[in-house]
């Protein structure tokens, strides 16, 4: 069992940034995927950004590219959602998720998520 824990979220003014962590505990996967996905009120999760921890390659959401950076700390077993620039439609529940997807932008393909942290951007 792995058990993922947020931190970071808060609010903050458009233009703004705030750096999300995912702390990972249990069992870990040295060949994982770690994502973030965020999910709007009465909205559907949507793929923000993920990474590899085997090769270090990361993904983004077009959305993102360009504002957000993801990165992972190994020895920590922390990944970390840098976002920058930040626009009041990213307001939303971010999740942290962990798994072994072949594709890394679907939800359904990690098996343990976090309980989320609020991330609110004010106009």
């Amino acid at each position: 069992q792995v058990q993922l824990v947020e931190s970071g979220g808060g609010l903050v003014q458009a233009g703004g940034s705030l750096r999300l962590s995912c702390a990972a505990s249990g069992r870990t996967f040295s060949s994982s995927t770690i994502a973030w996905f965020h999910q709007a009120p009465g909205k559907e999760r949507e793929f923000v950004a993920a990474i590899r921890w085997t090769g270090g390659s990361t993904y983004y959401a077009d959305s993102v590219k360009g504002r957000f950076t993801i990165s992972g700390d190994n020895a920590k077993n922390t990944v970390y959602l840098q976002m920058n620039s930040l626009k009041p439609e990213d307001t939303a529940v971010y999740y942290c998720a962990a798994g072994f997807p072949g594709r890394p932008y679907t939800s359904e393909n990690y098996p343990y998520w976090g309980q989320g942290t609020q991330v609110t951007v004010s106009s």
